[in-house]
């Protein structure tokens, strides 16, 4: 491990920690050699106060801590950070991942995601839209939310598919409790990511942006059950920000819980009836 990535990762855990304050001291890092206290006068606020922090932080003990736990740490300049990832607005420096890391390097994935209070509807559309996706070994990609995200990760495991989790907050405060379970079953058997550190507690701001990872790891993103303002929606705004593909399943015009989805929909995402319509385009 180079003198960089050492850098970023005692970065990353420092309690001042931001994306932009980082990124400001990385570029100024590859320019200039000059990283000293006597340097520091030249930074905002804010970024003194985590370049002074980072230096407390003991770099052997974490990655002993980590190495003992089977958390791989993945920074954005190793080799197999997904190359998908990196053109995405504010990259993760770091992922932090429990399981088989492989999976970060397939290509054909797909992130699916909806309503925490799923519907029978909902669930049964997933059950019928699958087979032929994980026939066709497109990976699921999802938040381990309750709902049509947990059914979705279910629903690749049962068929013998895999699947990427991605968690708001750190491994150490797994949300919603009643997903544990299956977040580490899943640890063990398929994969499980998040930007933060393990002892970080998944904040309200964490969820939002934890999306953008979601829609940023795979090829496009259905969305199942979404009212007008969820956060799927919000996942499908980074997808099409990033110019990937947006599908969305139709739902009762009688109630409110596709009323998201059909706005998707009037806005130019992709109706979906088959699992066709969705490896149609995949296949593009």
């Amino acid at each position: 491990m180079d003198d960089f990535n050492k850098k970023l990762i005692q970065l990353v855990h420092s309690r001042h920690a931001n994306w932009k304050a980082i990124y400001s001291i990385l570029k100024r890092d590859s320019a200039s050699n000059n990283n000293e206290e006597t340097g520091y006068a030249s930074y905002l606020p804010q970024t003194q106060k985590l370049l002074r922090d980072h230096q407390r932080i003991s770099l052997a003990q974490l990655l002993y801590h980590y190495s003992s736990q089977n958390i791989h740490l993945i920074t954005i300049f190793d080799d197999n950070y997904p190359a998908r990832l990196k053109t995405i607005y504010q990259p993760p420096w770091i992922l932090f991942a429990k399981g088989d890391v492989s999976l970060l390097q397939m290509n054909k994935s797909l992130a699916v995601v909806g309503s925490r209070n799923a519907t029978e509807y909902g669930i049964k559309t997933i059950d019928y839209l699958f087979p032929s996706l994980i026939e066709r070994d497109i990976m699921i990609v999802s938040g381990l939310a309750k709902g049509i995200d947990a059914h979705a990760h279910k629903g690749a495991i049962k068929l013998g598919g895999k699947t990427i989790g991605v968690i708001a907050g750190g491994f150490d405060h797994l949300y919603p409790r009643e997903n544990i379970k299956l977040a580490e079953f899943m640890m063990e058997n398929q994969l499980v990511i998040s930007e933060y550190p393990p002892a970080t507690r998944p904040a309200k701001w964490h969820f939002p942006m934890r999306n953008r990872i979601i829609s940023g790891l795979s090829m496009g993103t259905l969305v199942i059950e979404a009212r007008k303002k969820s956060g799927s929606l919000i996942t499908a705004d980074f997808a099409l920000n990033e110019g990937r593909d947006v599908f969305a399943v139709p739902g009762s015009i009688l109630t409110p819980d596709s009323d998201g989805v059909h706005y998707l929909i009037q806005q130019g995402a992709k109706l979906i009836r088959t699992s066709e319509d969705i490896l149609e385009e995949l296949g593009k």
